[in-house]
């Protein structure tokens, strides 16, 4: 297929492919599919090898923001019904985090709903960054706290952030469609800030809003732009209570292009499979594997994961290892680059939830730790028949676990 020769040509030398050409990655039939996942896999092995990074987020404070985000169940008016508590006390957050770094993750996400953080948010997150390094050497700290204001990413990066994480989420065209109470501007800027106070950018996107192909190459070519380290890819959960609750349009087929139009455009970067992998990918996430270096462990801001120790085996299973702490996430020419991150080592949050952030939460799913279906506690082989293409609401879970409970968290 002369096109996905051309596109592997390209990522390997870091070109940009034409808007045409990454279109017609999307308009791919099924029976090319395999084809497709194959010639992205050589970029993604190319700049990566076979290497996946696991990233482990800490919902910092849960739900009552003041945001309208449609996609979002911690949003104004959202009847979703899902944890709501205010801010983690530092050794409360760093207790969290030290279940996803023992299960393996090198970096801690921290997320906060709200618009943005005050100034006193910021001296609460650094204080909980202080106690996360104090207590684990070496581990990578993205904060995720919303639109910043001028000086806030400074004090984060001084604080001892690596990264900061705010997602486009859709494209600049319909992004009204999508929020009122900030814009696409917005958040372009604060990816500018973070990017100025030498923190490594994390910016990526929400697929299955309702979105044409044409949105997706348009925020996707708006991300390379902005050149992020790192671009979580979210599957949009409908999660009951919120505007997009209807909104069940995805397949794992189309998931799987996305993620190769995603790799062809932004070779080099970290690409995260984030929220709702479980939910959409379903048993195709290892194949995705072949196309992103970097996922979520365990569970979300406010739904649930596969279990932590589900993702280690798929990972191995699918002959891939887990990156090491002492190894360094991006390729050379990036790392080198300067910023944040141990030199971009890391790269990025992003999971589709809540706050502007960018964990797009309200997402991701969850299998229980006793094996089975996503989102259940039952055993392998008691998942209801569903027909093909029908809504998965039996693969969404409200998160009752981990941060904001007194039980242990999924990792």
């Amino acid at each position: 297929m002369d096109l996905l020769n051309t596109l592997v040509d390209k990522g390997l030398r870091r070109e940009l492919p034409t808007r045409e050409e990454a279109l017609a990655v999307l308009a791919t039939s099924d029976d090319e599919l395999l084809d497709v996942v194959a010639a992205a896999g050589k970029v993604r092995r190319h700049w990566f090898g076979r290497r996946v990074k696991l990233n482990y987020l800490v919902n910092l404070k849960s739900g009552l923001c003041p945001e309208d985000c449609s996609y979002c169940s911690q949003r104004l008016g959202s009847k979703a019904d899902i944890l709501k508590y205010t801010w983690l006390k530092p050794d409360e957050a760093s207790q969290a985090a030290a279940a996803g770094l023992a299960g393996g993750a090198k970096r801690v996400c921290l997320v906060a709903s709200g618009r943005g953080p005050t100034d006193r948010d910021v001296d609460r997150v650094s204080e909980t960054i202080k106690a996360i390094k104090d207590q684990n050497e070496g581990v990578e700290v993205c904060a995720c706290l919303g639109l910043l204001s001028d000086g806030q990413a400074e004090r984060l990066r001084e604080a001892g952030a690596d990264a900061y994480n705010h997602n486009l989420n859709t494209s600049e065209g319909t992004y009204g469609d999508i929020t009122t109470t900030h814009t696409y501007a917005d958040r372009v800027d604060t990816v500018q800030k973070a990017h100025a106070a030498g923190l490594s950018a994390c910016s990526g996107l929400i697929a299955g809003m309702g979105e044409s192909d044409e949105d997706l190459v348009d925020v996707v070519y708006s991300l390379r732009e902005l050149d992020p380290d790192s671009v979580p890819v979210n599957f949009l959960i409908p999660f009951e209570g919120t505007p997009l609750a209807k909104e069940w349009n995805l397949t794992p087929q189309r998931c799987l292009r996305i993620l190769a139009m995603v790799r062809f455009v932004c070779p080099d970067v970290e690409v995260r499979i984030a929220g709702g992998r479980e939910v959409h990918l379903r048993s195709m996430q290892p194949l995705a594997l072949n196309l992103a270096n970097s996922i979520f462990l365990g569970d979300y801001l406010t739904s649930e994961g596969q279990a932590g120790k589900a993702d280690l085996e798929m990972i191995a299973d699918a002959g891939f290892e887990v990156e090491g702490a002492g190894e360094v996430t991006l390729p050379e020419h990036r790392a080198a680059a300067g910023g944040g991150c141990g030199s971009h080592a890391g790269a990025g949050c992003g999971s589709h939830e809540g706050s502007g952030c960018g964990s797009h939460e309200g997402a991701g799913c969850g299998s229980h730790e006793g094996g089975g279906v996503c989102g259940t506690a039952g055993t392998a082989g008691t998942a209801p028949e569903v027909p093909a293409n029908e809504p998965r609401t039996d693969l969404v879970a409200v998160r009752r676990r981990g941060a904001g409970t007194d039980l242990a968290p999924n990792a």
